[in-house]
Formats: structure tokens, sequence, C-alpha cells
């Protein structure tokens, strides 16, 4: 993600497209593309690498009495997602590369950060800054672009914790879930929604790379990239990697994010050969 003067963070990163979009007719008017933020439009539609991706919100509001609507919201927040996202949080990080920024988090306890390839793909020098806020340098293990999955490593390991992850064939469609990230370089950011599909077959990259995605309705963002989606016992269950968007932009709340285990077997395999 970059900035310029008086627009804001603009994210960066390759094509991530559905096939069922690829296949719609076209718009009406052709659409006006921001070279900056790659994107392709069919039928009204895109689907956007966030080259720092995933943030936002769901309600959870119950139709109790409350004090004030903060309170409503406070109080119709399921008590595990709250634990899930304390225990969560001290082991995400934003990841900083060049100009560039994203998410990811702590994969295992010898340094090992999971973020997505599009993060890093530009080049440069690596920083990653934990929930402390400590600045820390890291080196780039190895990339999977195919799957958007690339591992960092810090040096020492600097006591990230380790998030646990999701055991196979575990995630249910209508299960509540966490994005947590840095939308907009807004660190330590935790939305919610829910695991809206499985195995949602999109197309990642600009090749024929067609993979299936776990689909969220958890708002994502430009900044949360490669940052984790857990469910309510704080487990990874993705790697959060693009939105579907409107023409005219914005989030819609159709996100998507590479299976954890995918990304799991992607990840150590490039520990293994690094």
């Amino acid at each position: 993600m970059t900035t310029e003067p008086g627009l804001g963070p603009t994210p960066r990163g390759p094509h991530f497209l559905s096939p069922s979009l690829l296949s719609a007719p076209p718009p009406a008017a052709p659409a006006v593309v921001n070279r900056r933020w790659p994107l392709m439009v069919a039928g009204g539609f895109a689907v956007l690498a966030l080259a720092a991706g995933a943030g936002g919100a769901a309600g959870y509001v119950a139709g109790r009495d409350a004090p004030t609507a903060a309170a409503a919201v406070r109080d119709a927040l399921p008590a595990d997602l709250v634990t899930a996202a304390a225990q969560a949080r001290p082991g995400v990080v934003s990841v900083r590369v060049g100009n560039g920024s994203g998410s990811g988090f702590a994969f295992d306890g010898q340094g090992h950060v999971v973020t997505n390839n599009h993060v890093v793909a530009a080049g440069g020098p690596i920083t990653v800054v934990d929930a402390d806020g400590r600045r820390l340098t890291a080196t780039l293990v190895g990339t999977d672009p195919g799957n958007d999955i690339a591992v960092l490593r810090v040096d020492p390991p600097a006591n990230l914790p380790a998030l646990p992850l999701a055991a196979p064939g575990t995630t249910r469609v209508g299960e509540p879930v966490l994005a947590v990230g840095s939308p907009l370089g807004l660190s330590g950011t935790v939305t919610a929604g829910i695991i809206s599909a499985l195995d949602r077959p999109v197309r990642l990259g600009d090749g024929d790379n067609r993979r299936t995605a776990v689909q969220t309705d958890a708002s994502i963002n430009p900044g949360n990239s490669g940052g984790p989606l857990i469910n309510a016992q704080g487990e990874v269950i993705g790697v959060n990697t693009a939105i579907a968007t409107l023409e005219g932009g914005g989030n819609i709340g159709i996100g998507f994010a590479v299976p954890v285990d995918r990304a799991r077997q992607v990840a150590t395999d490039l520990i293994n050969r690094g």
C-alpha cells in the first residue's frame, strides 16, 4: 500500500478474479481503472487483491434494550469472539516493504511470519511491526505466487506468539469469524463477520492460477492482506487476500482468504526449502 499526498492509502497487488465474474456480460460503459489499484471489471463487479488488505465490521446486534447503541453492540458481541481477538492480536504484525504495507501473523516459534506474496512482490527491505510497536527486521524465506503466500523470518524470533491453526475440515459456513490486521495502516484492527462460502473458485494472479478460497463478509480493506481470518476459538482458518467490489470501488461484504490447509502446507514447504 502506498500513500500519495492528499489521496490516502492506495493498494497494489495482482489481479484476483472469480471465473464466474469473468463470464458475466460486460458493463454498459467502460470502467475507469486506477492503475495503482489493479482490477478488472465484469458485470459491474471486480475482485481486488489488496497489497494491504482486510478489515471491516459485522454487527451481531441483538434485539435487546440497551442504554446506548454502543452498549448494544458491545453486549451483543459473543464473549468467545472477544477472547479470540485478545488471543490473536499479539501474534499479528504489520508488514512494511518499501513504500507498501500489509499484514502477517506468526506461524511458529522460530520467527516465521506468513503473509501474502503480493505484499512483498515489489521487493525492498522488509520490516514487521508487532502489537507493542516494535519494529523488527525480517528476511524473505520464500514465496508461492500461485497461492499468494510468502514466508518471512524475524531474527531473532522476538517472542512473537504463534497463532494456532484450525484442524482440516473444521470450518463451517455460517460460523462467526474475525479478520485481524492493519487496514489503511490501522494496526491491530479486528473486524467481524461469518463464513459465507467454502471452496469458492477464484483465479489468483495474472495467469490461469485457479484456486478455491474461503469467502467471508468480514469487511476487508487495503492493509489487511496477509493477515489471519480466525474463528471463535482463535484459530487461523484462512489468510486474507482479496475482496470483491462494485465498479465504483469499496467493500461490499465479499472477501476471500486462502484456506488454512493450503496456507499451512505452502508455508511449511517454503520453510523446509529455505
